[in-house]
């Protein structure tokens, strides 16, 4: 076993026993002793993260966690990176690592995984996954993929992936994408494409970005009220190809004249063109200078609006940044 492989353990499901007398949460080494020295594939160095649970987390602890991947492959000769994580954050935390892995991603993987199952649970999924994030890890295949999400033995692109239910163990999908591969034994198979890199993150990502979903008659004076407490951009959830209320348009309008970028995304999927570029009547927001989310869920956009606020920047900083996140035609 040549490689070396970083595994963070910030404990959440994978980790936890719940049943009458053997509650408890697992340390990283008692969680990496659940898989059998046979099925190892790299030598696994473990530390144990402070985290909140998945459910609460917080985009400082996500962020220190993109951090210290990037930093084990970058600076301390790590192979690959896994992270144990919550499912619940698990995809806007691999989205996080992904925009700011930067040329670490030429180094190794940065594998996010976790459970649907506890630690004691009958057929519990978490020894499994692990094992099959540790092979990712270091797979030649992944090299350059950046941050992945590794469940169920499937593969997929931390851009692409969705948490698409909470009561199985197959929680995650790409669709309409397909995962990038299966790990197959101790080895990545091949099933689909990687999306482009991102481009590159400058600076600090802004961590005071608001999330907000939207809804008919929604009162308009919740932007301005987000923003007198903080907020230096602000993501939409709208509906349909890129819709907000029209009650919101004089808002947004205002916050984009005060330098507070506005990115709508939408609770359906959707194309990665531009807001600006939907036929009418869809995308009026555009109008009134809000960005489209190009194809991001509005969970990811606002990961994105995060790292395309780096080192101070405003709405015209943003909007570039979504504009060359935006993959080529035709992916």
């Amino acid at each position: 076993m040549g490689n070396r492989v970083l595994l963070l353990a910030t404990k959440d499901t994978i980790a936890y026993s719940t049943r009458p007398g053997g509650e408890g949460v697992a340390s990283g080494a008692e969680l990496l002793a659940t898989v059998p020295p046979d099925r190892l594939t790299a030598e696994v160095v473990v530390e144990d993260v402070l985290a909140e649970p998945s459910w609460d987390s917080t985009p400082a602890t996500m962020l220190g966690l993109a951090r210290r991947a990037r930093t084990a492959l970058l600076a301390d000769g790590f192979d690959g990176v896994v992270v144990s994580h919550g499912t619940d954050t698990l995809e806007e935390s691999a989205y996080l690592a992904d925009l700011v892995a930067g040329p670490a991603a030429r180094r190794g993987a940065i594998v996010f995984t976790g459970a649907q199952r506890h630690l004691d649970e009958l057929s519990t999924d978490g020894p499994r996954n692990l094992a099959s994030s540790i092979a990712a890890a270091t797979d030649p295949l992944l090299r350059g993929a950046g941050a992945v999400v590794c469940v169920d033995d499937e593969v997929h692109a931390a851009r692409w992936v969705s948490m698409v239910d909470a009561t199985t163990v197959r929680a995650f999908s790409s669709a309409p994408f397909a995962p990038l591969g299966r790990v197959v034994g101790d080895r990545v198979e091949p099933v689909g494409v990687a999306p482009p890199r991102p481009p590159e993150a400058y600076g600090e990502p802004e961590l005071a970005v608001v999330l907000l979903k939207t809804w008919p008659g929604m009162d308009a004076g919740l932007l301005g009220t987000v923003v007198d407490a903080g907020a230096r951009g602000v993501v939409l959830e709208g509906t349909g190809p890129g819709n907000v209320p029209a009650s919101l348009f004089a808002a947004i309008g205002e916050l984009i004249e005060w330098d507070v970028p506005v990115v709508v995304a939408s609770r359906c999927r959707t194309g990665t063109g531009g807001l600006a570029e939907l036929p009418p009547p869809a995308g009026l927001a555009a109008r009134v200078g809000a960005i489209g989310a190009r194809g991001l869920a509005a969970g990811k956009a606002w990961v994105a609006l995060m790292v395309a606020l780096g080192d101070g920047g405003g709405v015209a900083a943003a909007r570039d940044w979504f504009d060359r996140l935006a993959p080529p035609a035709g992916r």
